[in-house]
């Protein structure tokens, strides 16, 4: 049966706050009316954007803190004032089991650090996993973990972020087998650290688990569609992660320029028009907001500091549909399988 979804907000997060976040989450209470929420920050400033939703305001609590995370503190800074801030207490909401999941789009690296004290690594996980979908010229999105959470890896972490990065898919994107693939310089067997070659044996030699292992790939083939998820390290995953959005913003810039360096480029950009929406609406980063610690009891994603309200509510429902498919039973099993596999 699916659980209902009830997710706690950081509200004071982001780039804009309060009005980007609260817009978002009644955003998505519109197409998902049974979604309920915790919004935690500044009561003031709540109950002044909520006036502006109240189909929002009707499924909502308020948890006050005047207390922020802000972009530069630290993640031990953020952690010694968790019980204080809007971020701490939107993931002690989930902690508690008051929220299914919890919503920010604050400070990264201290988001990580409260989920992980605060919620723990489930059993058999030795690290969470920062994934995220990103698009495609294939049928469906492309899961790429971890992006940042951990820059150093062993075969082990690996082989783990590609049991969790598999249940996700099969989550959040219906497949019954997801291809899975490891992100490396070349495709022979033979190419790569010993982590990763050594991840690639344990993968192939894993039976029963719902996924199937297709070795590896390479970096200019990360948004052909060929696989459904790609594993790496955080360091490697996070230089991808940033190439690929800068150069999503360096085509669409560049398109931008070149229709408006004359009279006849204006003139094309007006019958082509169709055709660029298309794009753009294909490299819109608020189109695929949302990224989700996998490994943790429970859920946590992290919503980019520039969302808009679509973004954010693309990221709510995410959320809560993670909440209503239980992704964390999900990766439990997957694990469990996983490990008894191994040891047969």
């Amino acid at each position: 049966m699916a659980l209902t979804p009830r997710i706690a907000i950081d509200a004071m997060g982001g780039d804009v706050g309060v009005r980007m976040m609260l817009a978002g989450a009644a955003m998505a209470r519109h197409k998902h009316d049974g979604l309920r929420f915790i919004l935690v920050g500044d009561e003031v400033h709540i109950k002044a954007a909520l006036e502006n939703h109240p189909n929002l305001r009707a499924a909502s609590d308020i948890i006050h803190t005047d207390g922020v995370v802000t972009g530069e503190d630290k993640p031990s800074q953020a952690i010694r004032k968790a019980k204080s801030t809007s971020m701490g207490l939107a993931i002690d909401a989930v902690k508690r089991g008051d929220a299914g999941g919890a919503v920010s789009a604050g400070n990264t690296g201290a988001l990580m650090a409260m989920a992980k004290l605060a919620l723990r690594t489930m059993p058999g996980i030795d690290r969470p996993a920062l994934a995220a979908l990103l698009p495609t010229l294939g049928d469906n999105d492309v899961v790429m973990l971890d992006l940042g959470a951990n820059t150093e890896c062993d075969a082990t972490n690996l082989t783990q972020f590609a049991v969790m990065g598999a249940a996700y898919a099969r989550t959040a994107m219906g497949l019954q087998r997801p291809r899975v693939a490891l992100l490396n310089i070349g495709t022979e067997e033979l190419k790569g650290t010993d982590e990763i070659r050594d991840a690639a044996a344990m993968l192939r030699a894993a039976k029963g688990l719902p996924m199937e292992f297709t070795g590896f790939i390479e970096g200019d083939k990360l948004s052909r569609g060929d696989v459904d998820v790609i594993v790496h390290d955080g360091f490697s995953g996070n230089i991808a992660l940033k190439t690929i959005e800068g150069t999503a913003r360096f085509v669409t810039d560049l398109l931008r320029r070149a229709f408006t360096s004359s009279t006849r480029s204006k003139i094309g950009f007006l019958i082509s028009r169709p055709a660029t929406e298309l794009l753009r609406h294909h490299l819109d980063p608020n189109n695929h907001n949302g990224a989700v610690f996998l490994g943790l009891n429970g859920v946590v994603l992290k919503s980019h500091g520039s969302a808009d309200a679509k973004g954010v509510a693309n990221c709510v429902h995410l959320c809560a549909e993670l909440i209503e498919k239980d992704i964390t039973r999900q990766v439990t099993d997957d694990l469990a399988n996983f490990q008894s596999g191994n040891a047969a």
